[in-house]
């Protein structure tokens, strides 16, 4: 595994997950996409990630309820919502459930790959002890 952590992006749009595996494992993270929300909720129910990296509209559950699944966990794992339909209503929602950080799309690489580092050693400080 790489030495900054583990992050689970999802999004459905593919080359979203694209750009940012590409640019998350050039900054040295272990990265695994998911364009399905229910796949990728039953692979964060068999694997711990340090983040998880979520749109928050999206067919199936949506970012939010992937948010609430890991909260329930109760890993340490952080969730960063990724969006193009910033509502205040969503942000405050994501915020009051524990979202690391809400972000808008479009968004500069270079902030997220910062943000997801700051969650990543968030993630793996608060999830010592918990198997992968």
């Amino acid at each position: 595994m790489s030495s900054r952590g583990a992050v689970l992006v999802l999004d459905d749009e593919p080359i979203v997950c694209q750009r940012l595996k590409e640019q998350l494992e050039k900054n040295d993270f272990y990265v695994e996409t998911f364009t399905d929300s229910q796949a990728a909720v039953d692979r964060l129910a068999d694997k711990r990630f340090d983040v998880v990296v979520t749109d928050l509209k999206m067919r199936g559950p949506t970012g939010l309820d992937v948010m609430h699944f890991v909260r329930r966990q109760g890993t340490g794992t952080q969730v960063v919502i990724i969006t193009g339909y910033g509502s205040s209503e969503a942000m405050r929602e994501a915020e009051f459930s524990g979202a690391f950080e809400f972000i808008p799309k479009p968004f500069q690489m270079e902030a997220l790959t910062r943000v997801v580092t700051k969650a990543a050693a968030k993630g793996r400080k608060h999830g010592k002890g918990v198997g992968s």
